[in-house]
């Protein structure tokens, strides 16, 4: 029972860091309600529809995952970083869990059966009680998300024992369901990959993979800071931004505006910067950009705000987004190093209070972007951006990106590939 709980603790690390419970109520309430009951009712539902439904739901994959290179995806983010591979490589096949929404690759990933999970939840009072004596008050107050991470691993190993593929490469190594997935190869001797698909924070867990192929140095120097760091360690840069640094944009004032939000910023102070942009900047087209997990009510926002245009993150990518801005203002979202590498001016202004995650990612410490700390002073920063923007802000990521300013630059893909071939080789 020790390995148990041991194992759910690794599993859930990221849900019992001192961050993740003190996210705002709002946020928070998205992902794990703060009321016992509507979480025992999501409780519910999810045994009701997952666990139940998943019986009655057969899987038929269009590819043949015996053998094959696995590129393991939990969202539609991690599909953009993974893809290539696909492309590259006959041997790969992209998939997901049973149920997992992928957002618009939905349909396009193979599914790994979930069907035997509802097999394993006699463990959960028992890995309840455990995880309380090790992590104490979160393991209640998250019995849900214990719920919900039961049986992952050991229907994980009974697919890779059946399958048996040549190795599986991740995009995310925090979420649940990933986790699981890992621990399951290093128990079946599987080799694993990892391609980081999004800037890094010191609160992940430690690397744990055969090889990784990270961005940069600063992503290293932050898993450095998680704990020890296993495997391989490659430098490859962004390759899902190959295709788009040769579009840098090269406009000489700031005349368009992205902002870019998620569930930690509230919706009253999005609205009241919004709206106070847009009387400081009245010639300035602007245009909101909510994270694709973020399912809250906009209604009231577009009334207040007739003129304000909308990207949907379900439908678009982050980078055709960017290349049709020549500015971005946001919180702690690694949009900020994609907006730089296209040349974007980027400004850190923070929507929320949490003191937790001021500055998440570094960004502003390090010197890829400017921090507004208010609204005054965050138009004394975009005042002189409407008048000028320098064309060489792209430089400031390349203490987050390896390959800007080498040869490499903008293969990132190959380069990713040809450090794979050689470790699968």
């Amino acid at each position: 029972m020790s390995a148990l709980i041991a194992r759910l603790r690794d599993i859930l690390q990221l849900r019992f860091t001192p961050i993740f419970g003190a996210m705002t109520p709002s946020a928070l309430n998205t992902i794990s309600p703060t009321h016992p009951l509507r979480r025992l009712a999501r409780v519910l539902g999810y045994a009701g529809l997952r666990l139940v439904g998943n019986v009655f739901r057969p899987i038929r994959n269009p590819e043949n995952l015996h053998g094959a290179v696995w590129l393991y995806v939990v969202s539609a983010n991690n599909y953009d970083a993974l893809h290539f591979i696909k492309h590259a490589r006959p041997d790969a096949v992209l998939l997901a869990g049973q149920g997992k929404n992928i957002g618009r690759y939905g349909g396009v990933v193979n599914r790994l059966s979930l069907r035997r999970k509802l097999l394993y939840y006699w463990q959960y009072p028992l890995a309840l009680v455990g995880l309380q004596r090790v992590v104490g008050r979160p393991a209640l107050r998250f019995f849900d998300l214990v719920f919900y991470a039961i049986g992952y691993y050991e229907v994980y190993r009974r697919a890779l024992r059946h399958y048996r593929p040549r190795a599986v490469v991740f995009s995310n190594d925090h979420n649940d369901d990933t986790r699981a997935l890992l621990l399951a190869c290093q128990t079946e001797n599987i080799p694993t990959a990892y391609v980081q698909h999004a800037s890094v924070s010191t609160n992940f867990p430690p690397l744990g993979f055969n090889l990784s192929l990270l961005e940069g140095q600063d992503a290293l120097d932050k898993y450095r800071q998680c704990g020890p760091v296993a495997g391989r360690t490659a430098l490859v840069g962004m390759p899902k931004a190959d295709a788009y640094l040769a579009r840098r944009n090269t406009a000489p004032a700031v005349q368009r505006v992205g902002l870019a939000c998620n569930i930690h910023d509230p919706l009253p102070a999005l609205l009241d910067t919004l709206a106070y942009l847009n009387q400081e900047f009245p010639d300035l087209v602007f245009t909101l950009r909510p994270h694709p997990s973020d399912a809250r009510d906009y209604a009231p926002l577009r009334q207040q705000l007739p003129a304000l245009q909308w990207s949907d993150a379900r439908q678009q990518n982050v980078f055709d987004f960017l290349l049709a801005q020549d500015a971005l203002v946001a919180a702690d979202t690694s949009t900020h190093l994609e907006a730089v590498l296209l040349n974007v001016a980027s400004l850190y202004y923070r929507f929320g209070t949490n003191a937790l995650s001021d500055d998440y990612y570094g960004y502003a410490a390090h010197g890829l972007v400017p921090r507004a700390d208010s609204l005054p002073a965050l138009a004394a920063l975009l005042h002189p951006l409407c008048q000028h923007k320098p064309a060489d802000l792209y430089r400031r990521a390349a203490y987050y990106n390896a390959t800007l300013g080498t040869p490499d630059e903008g293969h990132s893909q190959e380069l990713a590939l040809r450090v794979l071939g050689e470790w699968l080789g």
